[in-house]
């Protein structure tokens, strides 16, 4: 069952949301060589809890941590360790947090130092699948129209589109309907209707579509071995159009970048 959500849920949706944002942003100063994923994770702890919520994954399904950390072959849920990050790493960093009872939960992956350039288009043409996938979230279409768009986008460069795990529905639950994968049929699947909630995320392979998962019960890999990328971002359908209740200009301001790829899709909480 959707649950659609009231203005004012929208708002306490957006306040949780920003604060994984500006989690995600205070990691970004922090990735480099010799750094440790779990360093980040005792960070990330502390800065959601000093900002009035409580960390999203914690404990989550017996989640033993912060944050979701998965470098280079690791699609996603990639446990947080002592190995210091090293030069040419890529690591997905996917966050929760809970504040007023609704989850925010994104995720960015980040270079550590110089990466290789195959792996740095990987990076692009992933990001660019996400806003690809938030432009057919508009009511009336439907779960197929988003996977749809991603899948098109990214299958054309080459890249393997990950199956079994998906993005969701988002509210007071971590995990709401509807599923929303990355690959799928126009016009197919449950159609998107006002005030819905949903996490979009591309998990997209340089190799092969298919993964594997690591005795620990959580860290997924790919089958090759080769990188994966994974972003994500929280959105709401608002007066029938996609409106971002996570940013990523809290990464952006920190890593030094300028992009114009939000600016169609913010949300203007003071018009809510």
């Amino acid at each position: 069952m959707i649950i659609t959500k009231t203005r004012e849920e929208l708002k306490l949706m957006h306040e949780s949301a920003q604060i994984v944002s500006k989690t995600l942003g205070m990691i970004a100063k922090e990735i480099k060589p010799g750094i440790t994923s779990l360093h980040l994770d005792k960070l990330a702890e502390e800065f959601i809890r000093d900002h009035g919520a409580i960390p999203g994954f914690l404990g989550l399904y017996d989640f033993p941590n912060t944050l979701c950390i998965s470098p280079n072959a690791q699609v996603v849920h990639g446990i947080p360790n002592n190995k210091p990050l090293q030069e040419g790493d890529v690591l997905s960093v996917d966050c929760g947090a809970v504040k007023n009872q609704y989850y925010g939960d994104h995720a960015y992956t980040f270079e550590v130092g110089e990466v290789d350039e195959k792996v740095k288009k990987l990076i692009r043409v992933t990001k660019e699948s996400l806003y690809k996938g938030i432009a057919q979230f508009r009511e009336g279409n439907r779960v197929g129209d988003v996977g749809y768009a991603i899948q098109k986008y990214t299958e054309q460069h080459g890249y393997g589109v990950v199956r079994e795990l998906v993005g969701h529905g988002l509210g007071k639950t971590m995990h709401e309907d509807p599923q929303i994968p990355n690959y799928g049929k126009r016009g197919r699947g449950k159609k998107f209707i006002e005030g819905m909630t949903i996490a979009i995320e591309p998990m997209i392979n340089m190799g092969t579509k298919r993964i594997k998962q690591l005795p620990d019960g959580w860290t997924i890999l790919t089958s090759d071995g080769k990188p994966s990328i994974h972003f994500e971002h929280d959105v709401a359908l608002v007066d029938g159009m996609p409106r971002l209740l996570s940013t990523f200009d809290y990464v952006h301001e920190a890593l030094g970048i300028s992009t114009e790829e939000e600016d169609q899709y913010r949300l203007d909480i003071s018009n809510l």
